[in-house]
């Protein structure tokens, strides 16, 4: 019996690897999509966003190949699926700490997210200061001969957070690892600065909080009123005296 023709192994290989990448693709597409629900359906109806930006990512064939070889794992697509949870990836930034755990708590009461993980690095920092919410979620793909679920890893964090991570980042790379000791307390004690700031907008946040929901409450212009995609629509007296159920 002959051998496989080595054209038609790459074919099936080329086949599998590219159907492989698709489902995270998908996978990363569908949280993206449930983001930008909850972003918009916010802004609409509490006039506030707590998604400042999102940014996604897909590991590449050869970063995760690279990966599993340093890890002494077996190079099949099962194995990876077992041993890489972070093929697909998600990055949300807020403002607030308090939108970071209201995020959260909205995505994981979605019922066709298996939540596998939540690593709290806020209440728990790693020893250089790195700070961030992480959830580790399978997302159900359905392919055309079936459903499949993918991993993604969603890391949460607030604006000061991510930049003190996009530094640490750099650093760590220009040192190729090995950071002098000095850096790594100038680094430690940024991130303390970072979290005081945090704690400090936090403050803010929740008094201005505090002052709109007092005015709002005096200002019935502004309960009449209702913004959906940018546009404003003011409701008629009519109907809030139906609603009311008062007459003229």
């Amino acid at each position: 019996m002959n051998a496989p023709h080595p054209i038609d192994q790459f074919k099936k290989f080329k086949y599998e690897i590219t159907r492989f990448m698709m489902i995270y693709k998908f996978a990363l597409d569908q949280m993206e999509t449930k983001i930008e629900v909850l972003k918009e359906e916010f802004q609409s109806l509490h006039d506030y966003s707590p998604i400042e930006h999102t940014k996604s990512r897909l590991k590449s064939p050869e970063s995760i190949m690279n990966k599993m070889f340093r890890k002494n794992h077996e190079l099949t697509f099962e194995s990876i699926k077992e041993n890489i949870k972070d093929i697909a990836g998600v990055r949300i930034t807020c403002s607030f700490i308090s939108d970071i755990y209201r995020i959260k708590d909205m995505l994981c009461n979605q019922s066709d997210l298996r939540v596998l993980e939540v690593k709290d690095y806020i209440q728990n920092p790693k020893p250089n200061g790195y700070q961030s919410l992480h959830l580790l979620v399978e997302v159900p793909v359905y392919m055309s001969n079936g459903e499949e679920r993918a991993c993604v890893e969603i890391q949460i964090r607030t604006i000061a957070m991510d930049f003190w991570a996009s530094l640490e980042h750099k650093i760590f790379y220009k040192y190729n690892k090995d950071v002098p000791e000095h850096l790594t307390r100038e680094l430690k004690n940024a991130a303390d600065s970072a979290n005081a700031l945090d704690h400090q907008m936090e403050r803010l946040h929740r008094e201005i909080q505090e002052i709109k929901d007092a005015e709002n409450e005096r200002d019935e212009e502004e309960l009449r009123r209702i913004i959906i995609n940018n546009q404003q629509f003011t409701l008629p007296n009519n109907l809030l005296r139906l609603l009311g159920g008062g007459e003229d």
